[in-house]
C-alpha cells in the first residue's frame, strides 16, 4: 500500500498538494472545535444539577463579576448560549471539512482521469494494438473513479479521524484518564484483530473486483458494438450471460468489501453504551453522590458518542482503501504510461517532402519472438504518384502502409522522405503530412461538418474549406440536397449514411485536413460494384499534387494507379503498371 500511495503522490499536481495542506490545516481547527463542544458539556451540566457550585468557583468570579451576574440560575441562560454556539460550530467545521475533502477528492480525480485519458492516446500504435479496449474504458471511466472512492476520500477522511481521535481522548484524558485509555485501548484492539482477520480477504475481493470491471466493460463493447450481428443471430441470452458472469462476481466482491466495512460497528456501539452503564454505576455509588458525577458521566458519554462513530468511520474507511488496492494499482499503471517527446508541442513543423518516400530494406515485427511480418522491402514512392498494393490476408499490405504513415517504426532499414531518415523524433512532423482512409470509416455522432473537420472544434471550423472537400470528394451535391445540410447528424457511427456516403466524407475529411499523402487501406473492399466505382471516381479526381496509397483485394480497383505493387510473405513480388501486372 505505502509504495502505491507514493506512486499516487507523484501524479498529484502541485496545486493540489498546496490545497492539501490547507485542508490539514482545516482538519486541525475542525479537531479544536471538536475539543470545545465536547469542553461545554461540563459546566452546562454543572449548571443544571449544582448552579450553587460552579457559581462558587474561584476561576469564574471575574466573568461573573464583569457580567454582572448576581444568582447562580443567572449562570444558566450563558451556558446554554455557550454550548449551543460550541455545538454549532462544530456542526458548522465538521461540515465544512466534508465539503472540502469531497471537493478536493473529486478534482484530484478529475485530474486523474484526464491524466489517463490522455497518455494513453499518446501510447505508440504498438501499444493500442496489443491492449484491449474494454480495459483502458475501463480504467479511464471507472477505475480512476475508484481511485477517489476508494482510495484519496477514504485516507483524507482516515487523517481527519486522527486528529478527532486526539482532540477527543485529549478531552477524556483529561477528565477520566484510566476509563479514556482503557476505552480506547480496548476498541483499539478489537479493531486491529478485525483488520488482521479480513486483511487477506479484502485483498482477495479487491483484486477479483478490479479484474471483473474489465471484464464487463468489455461484454458491453462487444454485445453493443456488433449489435446487428447479436440481433439476426438472436445471441442476446448468450451475451446477457457473459455480462452476468462478469458483473454478478464484481457485485458480490463489492458487496464483500462494504460487508467488512460495516459490520463492526454494531457490536462496538453496544460494548460502548455497556461501558457507559457501567461508568454510571459506579459513579452513582460514589461518595460525593450522583448529581455531582452527572458532569463528568455527561461529557464522557458525549465523548465515546463522538469517539465510537470516528473508529469507525476509520476502520470503515482503512477498509476502503484496502479494497480499492487492485484498482488503484491498475489506475497507476496508466498513470505512469511515458509520453512521448513531442506531447508538449503545440503543432510540429512539418518536414520537407517535396521528392519522394523511400524505402530501404525495410524489415519489422512485432517482436523478437514474432515472425517477420516485412523482410527486405525496397520501395521509391515519387511525389503525386499513384501507387496500389495487392496481395492475399497477411502478405504485409497494412503493416507497410502503417509503416509509411508513421504509426510503426521499422524493426531494420529505413524509411526516408526526400533523404530524410524518419523517426520517433521527427515522427509527428512527418505525420502532419499524411490522412487515412480506412475500410470503417469511424463517424462520431455529430453533423457532417463536424465529421468532415474531425478533430476539429466546432467554432473553428472552416465550412468554405468543409464545402470545398466534399466537392472534392463529390459528395457535396448529396449533403446539400439534406434538410440540414452541412448540420445534418449522421447517427452513432455514421448509421443514417450509405456505405458509400461513408467513405466519401472520410476522403472529404483527408482533404480537409490538407494532406500531401492520402492512404486508402482496402477503402471499398465493403462496397458494391456499383459504389465503389463512384468512390474510385472521386479518389480519382484528387489532385495531382497529393500522393495517393492504395490497397485493395481486387486488382481491378487498381486500374488508375500509375504502378501497383504486389506483396507475398512480406516481400515485394511484382511491381509494374497496372496493365504489366494483369498481363504479367
Amino acid at each position: 500500500m505505502k509504495q502505491n500511495f507514493s506512486r499516487l503522490w507523484q501524479h498529484i499536481a502541485p496545486r493540489r498538494r498546496k490545497q492539501f495542506a490547507l485542508l490539514l490545516l482545516l482538519m486541525v481547527a475542525a479537531s479544536f472545535a471538536e475539543v470545545v463542544s465536547i469542553g461545554a458539556v461540563m459546566p452546562f451540566l454543572a449548571v443544571l444539577t449544582n448552579p450553587e457550585r460552579l457559581y462558587g468557583h474561584p476561576l469564574l468570579q471575574p466573568v461573573i463579576q464583569m457580567l454582572g451576574i448576581t444568582e447562580p440560575r443567572q449562570l444558566l441562560m450563558l451556558l446554554t448560549i455557550a454550548f449551543s454556539v460550541a455545538a454549532l460550530f462544530s456542526g458548522a467545521m465538521r461540515l465544512g471539512l466534508l465539503w472540502a475533502q469531497t471537493r478536493l477528492s473529486h478534482a484530484v480525480g478529475a485530474d486523474l482521469s484526464i491524466s489517463i485519458y490522455r497518455r494513453t492516446l499518446y501510447q505508440p500504435y504498438t501499444v493500442h494494438v496489443a491492449r484491449n479496449s474494454g480495459e483502458v474504458i475501463a480504467g479511464v471511466a471507472q477505475k480512476a473513479n475508484e481511485v477517489v472512492h476508494m482510495t484519496i476520500l477514504p485516507v483524507l477522511i482516515i487523517i481527519s479521524s486522527a486528529f478527532m481521535l486526539v482532540a477527543i481522548l485529549a478531552v477524556l484524558f483529561a477528565i477520566q484518564p484510566v476509563i479514556a485509555i482503557s476505552a480506547f485501548a480496548g476498541f483499539g484492539a478489537i479493531y486491529l484483530a478485525i483488520i488482521g482477520f479480513t486483511k487477506r480477504r479484502l485483498m482477495t475481493n479487491s483484486q477479483c473486483a478490479s479484474r471483473e470491471q474489465g471484464q464487463v466493460m468489455k461484454a458491453l463493447q462487444e454485445g453493443l458494438g456488433g449489435i446487428r450481428d447479436v440481433l439476426i443471430d438472436g445471441a442476446q441470452e448468450t451475451y446477457c450471460k457473459i455480462f452476468r458472469e462478469a458483473d454478478l462476481p464484481l457485485r458480490r466482491a463489492r458487496a464483500n468489501i462494504q460487508i467488512i466495512a460495516g459490520s463492526p460497528r454494531f457490536g462496538i456501539e453496544a460494548l460502548g453504551m455497556v461501558l457507559i452503564a457501567m461508568l454510571a454505576y459506579s459513579l452513582a455509588g460514589s461518595t460525593s453522590g450522583f448529581a455531582s458525577a452527572v458532569p463528568v458521566l455527561g461529557a464522557l458519554a458525549l465523548g465515546a458518542q463522538r469517539l465510537l462513530p470516528t473508529l469507525q468511520q476509520s476502520y470503515a474507511n482503512w477498509t476502503l482503501t484496502r479494497g480499492g488496492q487492485a484498482s488503484l494499482h491498475d489506475a497507476l499503471e496508466l498513470l505512469d504510461q511515458p509520453m512521448p517527446a513531442h506531447a508538449a508541442e503545440s503543432s510540429p513543423q512539418p518536414i520537407p517532402f517535396q521528392c519522394a518516400i523511400v524505402m530501404d530494406r525495410l524489415s519489422f515485427r512485432y517482436s523478437a519472438q514474432t515472425p517477420w511480418v516485412l523482410q527486405d522491402v525496397d520501395l521509391s514512392i515519387p511525389k503525386g504518384s499513384r501507387i496500389g498494393f495487392i496481395g492475399t490476408t497477411g502478405s504485409g499490405k497494412s503493416t507497410l502502409l502503417d509503416i509509411i504513415m508513421g504509426l510503426l517504426q521499422p524493426t531494420e532499414g529505413s524509411i526516408r522522405i526526400d533523404g530524410q531518415a524518419i523517426t520517433p523524433a521527427n515522427n509527428r512532423s512527418w505525420q502532419v503530412h499524411v490522412a487515412h482512409v480506412p475500410q470503417a470509416i469511424f463517424l462520431a455522432d455529430t453533423s457532417i461538418a463536424e465529421n468532415i473537420a474531425l478533430g476539429t472544434p466546432a467554432e473553428k471550423i472552416d465550412l468554405a474549406r468543409v464545402r470545398e472537400a466534399a466537392r472534392k470528394a463529390q459528395i457535396a451535391e448529396t449533403i446539400e440536397a439534406m434538410v440540414q445540410r452541412y448540420d445534418t447528424r449522421v447517427g452513432e457511427r455514421g448509421v443514417r449514411l450509405s456505405g458509400g456516403q461513408r467513405q466519401r466524407i472520410g476522403i472529404a475529411r483527408a482533404l480537409y485536413k490538407q494532406a500531401d499523402v492520402i492512404v486508402f487501406d482496402e477503402a471499398t473492399s465493403a462496397l458494391d460494384m456499383e459504389t465503389e466505382g463512384a468512390v474510385m471516381d472521386a479518389i480519382d479526381n484528387i489532385s495531382d499534387e497529393i500522393t495517393v496509397l492504395i490497397v485493395a483485394h481486387r486488382l481491378s480497383t487498381l486500374k488508375g494507379c500509375d504502378r501497383v505493387v504486389e506483396l507475398e510473405n512480406g516481400s515485394i513480388t511484382r511491381s509494374g503498371t497496372y496493365v504489366e501486372i494483369v498481363q504479367g
